[in-house]
């Protein structure tokens, strides 16, 4: 109880917190035209849902004995599959931000226009449309047995289980590593051919480069703290599927859901870090946060320098350039 009530509380306000945090900065106008940055608002904005929608009542049932979940059916079904809904979206958006940087940094000009924020806009409704109609099974096996809101047992409970594991656990670790590898080896391979001159033109290219490297950099990290984080609950599941039969006794059932509730904790954990990871990982990102709590929540003006034709502005002050 005291996990539930502190741990997770924990976890519940830092990642209401922080997925805000990362949409407001990831909305900001350097990263506004980036395919990249789209995918990650659209994965912290379904963050957000989870920890309202599914951690809430999971803290409310083991840290507060609210038991409304397992008494109410059609709470039941709807509470595990918004829980599905928005963990797959949020977690396939990760995995297609993957895919845009493979895109992003391959040679051949073709890939490279898959990587675009009009493409991104489509991608994520029909990711999000997919979602919603892949988890209408949970509304038809889940259940309400011996007071536990669970897949219903028989073949298509071990069914579910194990397609639960593979949706959760081992497809998407597959697909985040073989494109992270497939654009670290395009990041290497184009990192030969960057070269900087003095001319503006390629100091454009030079930004613009340096803001997809530390993007790269914040996803492969997200791709970190997934696999390591996300590994106990698909594990668990498997478990679980496979002694769903098997006659338990009280204190086996106590443990099991006591480590059940544990495997959400890491699993949480991972969305909760979302903005901690982008911060440390980008100069850009924390520069653009910096800003938007200097303008907007301090107030303070920020301090505009503009040069044209030898004549400078500073805060509404002309001076000329000698």
């Amino acid at each position: 109880m005291t996990i539930s009530q502190y741990a997770l509380g924990i976890i519940w306000l830092i990642g209401n917190i922080g997925s805000i945090l990362t949409c407001i900065v990831f909305s900001q106008s350097v990263f506004r035209k980036s395919a990249c940055a789209l995918y990650f608002i659209a994965s912290s904005f379904s963050q957000l849902l989870a920890f309202n929608f599914a951690l809430l009542y999971r803290m409310l049932q083991y840290g507060y004995n609210v038991n409304i979940i397992n008494v109410e059916l059609w709470f039941c079904k709807m509470r595990f599959y918004l829980f599905y809904v928005f963990i797959a979206n949020s977690r396939y958006n990760i995995i297609i931000a993957s895919i845009d940087r493979y895109f992003s940094s391959s040679r051949n000009a073709l890939r490279r226009q898959w990587s675009s924020s009009k493409i991104a806009l489509r991608v994520i409704i029909c990711n999000a449309i997919f979602w919603c109609l892949m988890y209408i099974q949970v509304i038809v096996v889940y259940e309400i047995n011996n007071n536990i809101c669970q897949p219903q047992s028989g073949v298509y409970g071990i069914f579910f289980s194990i397609y639960i594991t593979i949706d959760s656990g081992i497809l998407p670790t597959f697909l985040m590593l073989i494109f992270g590898l497939l654009t670290a080896k395009n990041v290497r391979q184009s990192g030969k051919r960057i070269v900087p001159t003095i001319q503006n033109s390629t100091d454009q290219s030079v930004r613009i480069s340096k803001k997809d490297i530390q993007l790269q950099k914040m996803l492969v990290n997200q791709i970190i703290l997934f696999i390591f984080l996300n590994i106990p609950n698909p594990c668990y599941l498997v478990y679980h599927s496979f002694t769903i039969n098997t006659i338990k006794s009280p204190a086996r059932l106590t443990i099991e859901a006591f480590i059940n509730n544990m495997t959400y904790v890491p699993l949480y954990l991972d969305y909760a870090l979302t903005f901690f990871n982008c911060a440390i990982s980008s100069k850009i990102f924390r520069r653009q946060f910096l800003n938007f709590i200097q303008t907007k929540i301090l107030r303070r003006p920020t301090r505009i320098v503009k040069k044209e034709r030898g004549i400078t502005t500073r805060n509404g002050l002309t001076h000329s350039i000698k």
